[in-house]
């Protein structure tokens, strides 16, 4: 292993004075078994352990990989276990201080290790994103050849941040974002740990609780928020870091939200009635309140793409697809950006003009059909388009809209027992006063009558 973020001269300070290194460092698993979360990559014969030598594949060697998820999910941790692990040469990278001299460099040292002393190269190339076309290039016959075994990190699409030559010879691995239980179960490990806090302070659950919304998911950040608040609690004499103690040191208010709760249905529904009345301000509070709490962006995306249909409707028939762009955006960033499409779309739909037609007129019509109010589809409008179809009557008498100069043909669509009903009401709001000339003007010419 060669020197740069993991260097001799660091490890044997940390060796000497535990506490001179962060506590996320000093945590870091020394296997993958102590690895939390990420299972589905860490199974027996996986790309993974294969690297740190489980197992000898026999002719075929460890592939490439590509290890692509958000921050704090354990991109960095398992290149630190492979490079303790492992027997062969590990070399560390970043993209955002190495270049194509710097990579030349590596891939030299890789073929005269190899040829030399038949010890093969591990390269971990962080944020791999961040290098350019060219940059990522150089990679290429070092990793097709095998002179080195790449393991490349990215918080971003590979496949539109990686040059496809590369992920062709690389295996991608997708890391998950480490659950509540996982968190929990890291904070736990590292109160007690004689790497960690060696016991030193307790962790009540109001506490733990906070720290897992601050955390967001993110292992690295609830670390640092929980030694923070350990140093501080331990400054104070106390034997316990109190919820206090954390909002201080944290500068971060607990928020009275409990996602699986009351809390999680009243702030959901909250944010929902003020878009419907149209308070922005109110809108972007409980959105704000749902967001510091670590709610899912995808539910709340998800319940303003409900609000577009339900209380904005024809009246603004662009809020529909800005909630749905929306939602599509924010799966693919996720927090904190996401915070940022949220807002959009909470602003947009709370001042857009309002109008429930739509929900009421599918209501009433489904309200018909669960009555019975259905019967048979009128012959005119039946399928004619098989054979003896016609000799049912089938399609007879149909007019073609389009061959009539107005577009509009005076014939029944609607069953006999629906005939004259009219669901859609259509209100004055927005760009739905137009729908509302247009569906007088349609029943005049369609032979019907307001009842």
């Amino acid at each position: 292993m060669e020197p740069d973020l993991f260097t001799a001269a660091a490890e044997e300070r940390q060796e000497k004075d535990p506490a001179a290194s962060p506590l996320a460092v000093r945590m870091r698993p020394r296997t993958l078994d102590e690895v939390v979360g990420q299972q589905h990559l860490l199974k027996p014969g996986s790309p993974l352990r294969r690297l740190v030598g489980e197992g000898s594949g026999g002719p075929a060697g460890p592939s490439s990989v590509i290890l692509w998820g958000p921050p704090g999910t354990g991109k960095t941790t398992l290149a630190y276990v492979v490079s303790k692990a492992t027997n062969k040469r590990f070399v560390e990278l970043s993209a955002i201080t190495a270049g194509v001299k710097e990579v030349r460099a590596v891939i030299d040292g890789a073929r005269r290790a190899t040829g030399g002393f038949g010890k093969e190269t591990v390269l971990f190339l962080d944020e791999i994103h961040r290098f350019s076309k060219a940059q990522q290039d150089s990679l290429l016959p070092a990793v097709e050849n095998r002179w080195v075994t790449l393991i490349a990190a990215t918080t971003e699409n590979p496949y539109f941040s990686v040059i496809s030559p590369l992920l062709s010879r690389s295996l991608l691995l997708t890391l998950e974002p480490l659950t509540d239980d996982d968190i929990r179960g890291l904070l736990r490990r590292a109160l007690t740990d004689e790497r960690g806090l060696k016991s030193a302070v307790g962790l009540p659950e109001d506490t733990e609780a906070h720290l897992l919304r601050i955390a967001g998911g993110d292992a690295r950040r609830a670390l640092t928020a929980l030694e923070a608040a350990a140093g501080a609690a331990l400054d104070q004499g106390e034997s316990e870091i109190s919820l206090e103690t954390l909002e201080q040191t944290v500068d971060r208010a607990a928020v009275q939200y409990d996602r699986d709760g009351d809390q999680h249905y009243d702030v959901a529904s909250a944010l929902i009635k003020s878009i419907r009345g149209s308070d922005v301000d109110a809108a972007l509070h409980y959105l704000a309140r749902m967001i510091e709490a670590g709610e899912d962006p995808r539910f709340i995306a998800r319940r303003l793409m409900i609000s577009a249909s339900e209380d904005i409707g024809l009246a603004d028939p662009h809020a529909l697809p800005l909630a749905v762009a929306a939602a599509q955006a924010v799966a693919m960033i996720g927090f904190p950006e996401a915070a940022l499409t949220l807002s959009h779309a909470t602003i947009a739909l709370a001042l857009a003009p309002k109008s429930n037609s739509a929900t009421t007129a599918i209501g009433a019509a489904l309200e018909d059909v669960r009555k019975g109010l259905a019967g048979p589809v009128p012959p005119h409008l039946r399928d004619g388009h098989y054979k003896g179809a016609a000799k049912l009557g089938h399609a007879q008498g149909y007019v073609y809209p389009h061959d009539l100069p107005e577009g509009i043909a005076e014939q029944q669509y609607a069953p006999d027992a629906l005939k004259d009903r009219e669901y859609y009401t259509p209100g004055r709001h927005g760009t739905e006063a137009r729908y509302a000339d247009a569906v007088e003007w349609t029943r005049k010419h369609l032979g019907r009558r307001r009842s």
